[in-house]
Order: structure tokens, then sequence, then C-alpha cells
């Protein structure tokens, strides 16, 4: 079963990912804005999470899905909002779902989209 994640803010994120040890399985990083009530401040986020939590029965057993919160919508729109600096996440919107290390990247509304997301989820390469 896929080992999940929650991760909450910039520097809980950067803390865990260079701490990570994926032992050479997917990680795979699905971000959103912050929920407030259990529910994202992002309708996109909203319609997309679970079409990605769905087809996430396709990813390698042992892989790990780390679901990152970006912040409320003023810190995310914020053009100095670090997830967007920072040159490991190259982040634009939100929601986006990206293997770690790979070019595999999903944004928007294509987050929305079953055989995408089900194809990020299986893809090799």
């Amino acid at each position: 079963m896929v080992i999940e994640h929650k991760i909450k803010g910039y520097e809980n994120f950067v803390e865990f990912i260079g701490s990570v040890d994926s032992k050479g399985k997917p990680v795979y990083i699905y971000y959103s804005g912050d929920k407030v009530d259990g529910q994202s401040w992002c309708p996109d986020c909203v319609r997309a999470e679970p079409v990605v939590r769905e087809q996430l029965k396709h990813a390698d057993p042992e892989s790990l899905f780390v679901y990152v919160e970006v912040g409320d919508r003023a810190f995310w729109k914020d053009p100095q909002c670090p997830f967007r600096k920072d040159t490991k996440t190259k982040l634009m919107q939100v929601p986006t779902l990206v293997r770690w290390g790979g070019p595999q990247k999903l944004a928007g509304d294509q987050c929305e989209k079953p055989e995408l997301v089900e194809m990020l989820f299986t893809d090799e390469d």
C-alpha cells in the first residue's frame, strides 16, 4: 500500500524532502491549497483531490505519496511565495502533481483528468 505523508508549509516540506528515504521507489508530491474545515480554499484542488486519490491505486504499492499544503490563498498568491521561488519545486499553480526527481508533472485542471493522473502514476521513466 502506498505510504502517505501530509506536510503543511514550505519549511516542513523542505525538511521532509531533504530527509526522505524512498528506498529507490517513486515519490509523488501533490501540492494543494491549505484546508480549512476539511476543504481547500482552492476550488481546483477540491475537484482534483478525489481524482488523484482514486488513481493512486495504480501507483507502485511501495511508493510514497506526499500531500503538501502550500498555505492560505494570500500566502500562495504572493509572487515571493517560496514554493514559487524554489528552483526544485518551480510551482506555478495548485493543484500540481509531480513525480519527484522526474519530468512527470500535471498542473491545474490536468489533475482532474483520470487518464492523465493514472499515466503519471504508472510511467516508469
